[in-house]
């Protein structure tokens, strides 16, 4: 894809996120301000971050990831990035005597 037609894309997308935190309507109204903050702050500090991506396929990812958690935000209508589920004490704690004991008991 050419260079102008990448960069309308992302634009585009920076746009949207911008968009999307002016009117963005929580669950809790509470959380109103705090929500479009972060959304705002979030957009603007990864783009910033990710400017200097000149391969395709990072900046196709980059572009994937922001419409995923667009999608994914107004779906759940939750902002915030979901938690990657990982199940308990499925990695023994680095700092331990005997590292793997979590794991050796509860395979007895």
């Amino acid at each position: 894809m050419s260079l102008s037609n990448r960069r309308k894309e992302v634009l585009s997308l920076y746009k949207r996120l911008l968009r999307l935190s002016q009117n963005w309507i929580p669950k809790d109204a509470i959380n109103l301000c705090s929500d479009r903050l972060y959304i705002k702050n979030e957009a603007t500090s990864i783009f910033r971050q990710n400017r200097n991506l000149t391969d395709d396929t990072a900046i196709n990812d980059c572009i994937r990831e922001g419409e995923t958690r667009i999608d994914i935000a107004l779906h759940y209508r939750n902002p915030y990035p979901r938690p990657v589920n990982v199940p308990p004490r499925a990695m023994a704690q680095k700092h331990r005597k005997y590292q793997g004991v979590n794991q050796e008991t509860l395979n007895k």
